[in-house]
């Protein structure tokens, strides 16, 4: 094991199992000292705000279909936190065991994660968008003792899935159905089980739970990568590692402790992505329960009903991904709604389009932050409110306090003193996880002797601290020496009125000159005809592009080939279009 791997904190089971080092401690003590880590958890959070602040709203969970919203304030939250701990004891869950649970955005959700860290417990976010085989993979990784479910989504009986696998895992006791019928033999009722009983009422409740919760470096949540070449690695970060990037998260948009004392005043977010996704979990429940704050979501993706919670709630931050923020701006157009509150837009997973920075300031009034980040260590740069107007159509933003970035260039990069380099990006800092679970040596493969990160992203500097992406190493495309900026190039041509999104691929020439050589633009259609190649490439030289990077054919798919975490799988699409190589 090299040193930058021994120096990140001991994790579970399959992961990085050496003792820490002189620097790891070194390095640990500055994070202390500077209040990235903590010795406080997300529990004691809960705790406070539910002492603090008991009737302050936590939770609103809508339930687009059924037109109802759930809610939770603290004081019932943290009841509920209890109820579903003891729960858990009694299906035998306990200290350094795994408790999978594969849901939408429900309010169910948010007292589960806090009663994990209450029994000692480390929690596995899964999408309810999950092959059997990828739930497989996942829960014997872990070695889940249980599995809590829906009886079904978008037509896969995961109920069914979930107890046959119960039936061929033998660490996999208890699978738990939330809301339906009657779960298949040998499934319980979540509700039952779960809901009903108030057993933190009970004479010696608290005496049951004394003593076990997770401390602020246990491993405390398993979040699983896209998988593009693979089955998905699970990443095993601590509540410290966490608490770095959420606390540098809210940190970047000035965010204080709410007081409760009003409608919109604090920290209210509205979050369009799943909260089993690192966005959702973190940046919207546990930054708001950290904060005393708000955190409002939907189970199914109703972009144009977004801004209902936004008026509701008084939201001061919306997040999501560019494709929903365009939905919301339309919406709002369509059928004003009041977005007086609303201070921050925070657009994550794609560059942001001057136009969409634009589109969203003049219907909502707020401005449009950039922000980059992955799963091994969450939010790493944004760009903030000091910033120049516009800056985040420019940049990804700077890094986070808890965080530094760095861009390594390379000849094979097209490095140049002439233009602006382009280069690997590499993390470091307090909010990198413990590492892969069980995969230690694929986490190790990525770090440096000096504890930097390999992203496998490839970004130049924006002139101003900052960053901005160009796209996956592996998928880079060279044209006269320069890499193309796929990621931009990509969201310049989803956008195209008949567009509903685009990826692109570079691909061998039939003499074999070399990748990139041509550039494939693959479009899903809007309205069943997409743009021509002509269109294609008028749009790209309208956005201000090199006319080296301009697309070279033209494919039209329903939908591109996805991981289930929406990244597009690239090599699929390479193999659907590869140019045929001459005997």
């Amino acid at each position: 094991m090299s040193t930058a791997a021994r120096e990140r904190p001991t994790a579970a089971a399959g992961a990085a199992s050496e003792q820490p080092s002189g620097a790891h401690e070194r390095r640990a003590a500055e994070y202390r000292r500077r209040g990235w880590w903590r010795e406080e958890t997300f529990l004691d959070d809960l705790h406070r705000q539910a002492r603090l602040r008991p009737r302050r709203l936590a939770v609103a969970g809508r339930r687009v279909a059924e037109s109802r919203t759930d809610t939770l304030d603290y004081g019932e939250l943290d009841r509920l936190t209890d109820r579903f701990a003891l729960a858990l004891l009694e299906l035998g869950v306990g200290r350094g065991d795994f408790v999978a649970v594969q849901l939408p955005n429900r309010w169910e959700m948010v007292p589960l994660i806090f009663a994990s860290i209450r029994v000692g417990a480390v929690i596995i976010p899964i999408s309810p968008i999950c092959t059997e085989e990828e739930l497989r993979h996942r829960l014997s990784l872990t070695e889940a003792r249980v599995c809590i479910t829906l009886p079904e989504w978008s037509g896969t009986p995961l109920a069914e899935i979930a107890t046959r696998l119960k039936d061929e895992l033998p660490s996999l006791k208890h699978v738990l159905v939330v809301d339906g019928p009657l779960p298949p033999a040998g499934a319980l009722l979540f509700h039952e089980h779960f809901v009903a009983r108030e057993r933190e009422e009970q004479e010696g409740a608290a005496v049951r739970l004394d003593g076990l919760a997770l401390g602020a470096d246990d491993p405390f949540v398993v979040l699983f990568t896209s998988g593009t070449t693979g089955l998905s690695k699970g990443v095993l970060h601590s509540q410290n590692t966490v608490h770095a990037a959420v606390r540098g998260y809210v940190d970047a948009f000035g965010a204080g402790e709410g007081d409760g004392s009003g409608r919109g005043e604090g920290w209210v977010a509205a979050v369009s992505t799943p909260l089993v996704h690192y966005s959702g979990f973190a940046q919207g429940v546990l930054a708001g329960v950290m904060l005393g704050g708000t955190v409002a979501f939907q189970d199914v993706r109703r972009n144009e009903a977004l801004l209902d919670l936004v008026e509701r709630y008084g939201a001061t931050l919306l997040y999501g991904p560019p494709a929903t923020l365009a939905d919301v701006a339309a919406s709002q157009r369509a059928e004003r709604r009041d977005t007086s509150t609303l201070r921050h837009v925070v657009i994550g997973s794609a560059p942001v389009l001057e136009e969409l920075a634009d589109e969203v300031h003049e219907t909502l009034g707020a401005r449009a932050h950039s922000l980059w980040g992955m799963s091994e260590a969450g939010p790493v740069t944004t760009t903030r409110p000091e910033d120049p107007e516009g800056w985040a159509a420019r940049s990804n933003g700077r890094s986070i306090e808890a965080m530094e970035t760095r861009i390594e260039t390379s000849e094979a990069y097209g490095a140049s003193a002439a233009e602006v380099a382009v280069g690997r990006l590499k993390v470091r800092g307090a909010s990198l996880a413990l590492g892969y679970h069980r995969r230690p040596e694929a986490f190790e493969a990525e770090l440096g002797e000096d504890g930097w990160f390999d992203t496998g992203d490839l970004a130049r500097d924006d002139g101003r601290g900052g960053i901005r992406i160009i796209g996956r190493a592996r998928d880079a495309v060279l044209r006269d020496g320069q890499v193309a900026p796929m990621t931009e190039l990509e969201a310049v041509i989803g956008s195209h009125p008949r567009a509903v999104e685009a990826a692109l691929v570079g691909l061998e020439t039939a003499a074999g000159q070399g990748p990139g050589n041509v550039i494939v633009a693959v479009v899903v259609p809007r309205g069943g005809r997409g743009p021509t190649l002509e269109e294609v490439r008028a749009r790209v030289t309208e956005a201000g592009h090199d006319a080296r990077f301009l697309p070279d054919r033209v494919e039209l798919l329903p939908a591109l080939p996805k991981t289930l975490t929406g990244k597009v799988r690239k090599a699929e699409l390479r193999e659907r279009y590869a140019t045929p190589t001459p005997a």
